[in-house]
């Protein structure tokens, strides 16, 4: 059995239990709604039960005050049916929402805590699809499917019951069926969940193909790309839209075949009922009163046969998504606290490994990094340079080793205390959504004055082009920062730093997406932010780390060379060939001149 079959054949009970538990705080209105559909259904029976005392009373026995009666019954039954009926769906409903909007919120709260390999294994796209898709599927099996169940199922038991009590004999041919038609039913299932978790598969495939093409317009655009994305995107929608008529055939089938096997009995009973040995037995009443809760019990007998698809999609989908919520937390173990790090940092024989097939990124490390020293980390793509940044706020957690902040091992800190010593700026700027005032304080518990926003952009050479904007420091700033250029990113993401004043400083290519004037004001900046600061520099422009205190030259996971700028270019070695490529045009090395 595949991988695929076997994750589409679990058990469905347990899930569905799990999914009901997040029903139980809203208990009361959950009730009320159950109650609602219970009244709801009797009044089916009811209706089947009025046609005796109707017929018998008004054409056959020609009493008046059941005549003068009935109408008003009929109208009450109604008005109780309707006000049952509103009752059912909004409470319901209600309840559904709740449950959404907790499973979600749980969801996003859990991918918050989920270490950084849970997103490097997990397409974006099928994170987001759990978040939308799945999470919709899961809302109409909490609410419309369980209205169906119930009080579909009620009504069949009433009506079933009802027509027991008028005919037993007659009655009993649908005990008959209940195999046959429990039968399809179990067939119609399996295929609904196989079919449905390829579904949801299929949609996580296709919401990733469309954010790439998305976020990556300008290279589309750039390279031709619209026909080759127009591919891949029709090939995914066009197995997306299969699977779905797959379901929609297996689902158009059971119905029929549910129905016909009801109306079969139905045709039976009705042919029964007109021999001689039963005509005697029946009223002409009593026989339109067993004929109308024959007819009242195919509408949910259908409905109970279509909700299975709608069941299996919900079942599906709550696995999924609680396979997201049981994934793997961050370890925060931690029980140590620091208000403000000294900034010693060492690594002792730090090996790690992403994955069992690669070799190791970096390979028994050792390094003292002293409190306020700046240090570079220079080599080529691949040699541990972002490796070594990463796990110190603990992005990853190290295979073989330890790291220690101030003498202290960083598991022993809480993620909350570790990560508040230190600030990230990268290469890759992440900018929100929002204000620019909200963006560069973000993450501060207490909002900075105007006063404080104003030096921190001066200091991160970032207040001119700020008061430029419309609405200065309250102007939104659009998807990523889509509204500002790159430099003027990388400035904010800089004063996001400075904001924080942590002790402990990462700068990953801090100034790459830079040009040369705003270089020349940044590096001024950041030679600010770096006072008294441990820094770890990851650079390919060796022109951005030649006042670093000492420079790591990594290769292969190793430390080769180490030394400071000057150090390493007299003593001839790769750090040298490395400045000798990278101002070879220049004819003449910034050093130099």
């Amino acid at each position: 059995m595949t991988d695929d079959a076997s994750r589409s054949e679990v058990e469905a009970g347990p899930i569905y239990r799990r999914l009901l538990g997040y029903v139980k705080p809203y208990w009361r209105m959950f009730s009320v709604s159950i109650v609602a559909m219970i009244a709801f259904a009797a009044t089916e029976p009811l209706f089947a039960a009025m046609m005796q005392p109707l017929i018998d009373g008004s054409f056959v026995d020609r009493n008046e005050e059941i005549v003068r009666l009935m109408p008003f019954v009929l109208v009450v039954l109604f008005v109780f049916r309707g006000i049952a009926g509103f009752v059912n769906n909004y409470c319901l409903s209600w309840v559904g929402r709740r449950v959404v909007a907790d499973l979600r919120q749980k969801m996003f709260e859990h991918l918050l805590r989920a270490p950084t390999r849970y997103y490097d294994n997990q397409g974006s796209g099928h994170i987001l699809a759990k978040l939308t898709y799945n999470v919709e599927n899961v809302a109409t099996a909490a609410t419309s499917a369980i209205t169906t169940l119930v009080r579909d199922g009620f009504t069949v038991i009433g009506l079933m019951a009802y027509m027991l009590y008028l005919n037993a004999a007659l009655s009993a041919i649908f005990l008959v069926i209940g195999p046959l038609m429990a039968g399809a039913v179990k067939y119609a299932t399996k295929r609904f969940r196989r079919h449905s978790r390829r579904i949801q598969d299929r949609v996580g495939a296709l919401t990733q193909v469309a954010q790439e093409a998305i976020e990556a317009h300008r290279v589309v655009k750039a390279f031709g790309g619209q026909p080759l994305e127009a591919r891949r995107f029709s090939a995914i929608n066009e197995k997306t839209r299969s699977l779905q008529m797959k379901m929609i055939a297996t689902e158009a089938a059971s119905v029929p075949l549910v129905q016909l096997i009801s109306a079969v009995a139905i045709a039976v009973i009705v042919y029964l009922s007109t021999m001689q040995g039963l005509k005697e037995d029946i009223s002409v009443g009593t026989f339109m009163s067993f004929v109308v809760a024959m007819g009242l019990l195919l509408p949910p007998v259908k409905r109970l046969t279509s909700v299975n698809a709608h069941l299996q999609r919900g079942i599906i989908a709550a696995q999924s998504l609680f396979e997201l919520l049981d994934a793997e937390e961050e370890r925060d173990r931690g029980r140590q606290a620091l208000e403000r790090a000294e900034g010693r940092v060492e690594y002792r024989g730090v090996t790690h490994v992403y994955s069992p097939d690669k070799p190791p990124a970096i390979r028994d490390l050792d390094l003292l990094i002293a409190p306020g020293e700046r240090i570079a980390l220079v080599g080529r793509s691949g040699s541990g340079k972002s490796t070594v940044a990463s796990l110190l706020p603990r992005f990853y957690d190290a295979t073989a080793g330890e790291i220690l902040i101030d003498g202290i091992p960083i598991y022993e800190l809480t993620l909350a205390s570790l990560r508040a010593q230190i600030s990230l700026v990268s290469q890759d700027v992440v900018l929100f959504n929002d204000t620019i005032a909200n963006n560069i304080a973000y993450g501060q518990a207490v909002a900075p004055t105007r006063e404080t926003l104003e030096r921190i952009a001066v200091n991160a050479h970032a207040l001119d082009f700020i008061q430029a904007m419309p609405e200065g420091f309250e102007t939104r700033i659009g998807d990523r920062g889509v509204m500002l250029s790159g430099g003027q990113r990388q400035r904010l993401a800089i004063a996001r730093a400075m904001l924080k004043d942590a002790p402990i400083l990462i700068l990953d290519e801090a100034t790459s997406a830079l040009d040369t004037e705003s270089e020349r004001h940044i590096q001024a900046a950041l030679q600010e932010l770096m006072a008294n600061r441990t820094t770890l520099m990851i650079a390919h422009r060796l022109s951005t780390i030649e006042n670093a205190d000492r420079i790591l030259v990594m290769d292969n996971g190793r430390v080769v060379e180490q030394g400071t700028h000057l150090e390493l270019l007299a003593h001839d070695g790769y750090y040298a060939r490395l400045h000798r490529l990278q101002f070879h045009d220049a004819g003449e090395s910034p050093a130099a001149s």
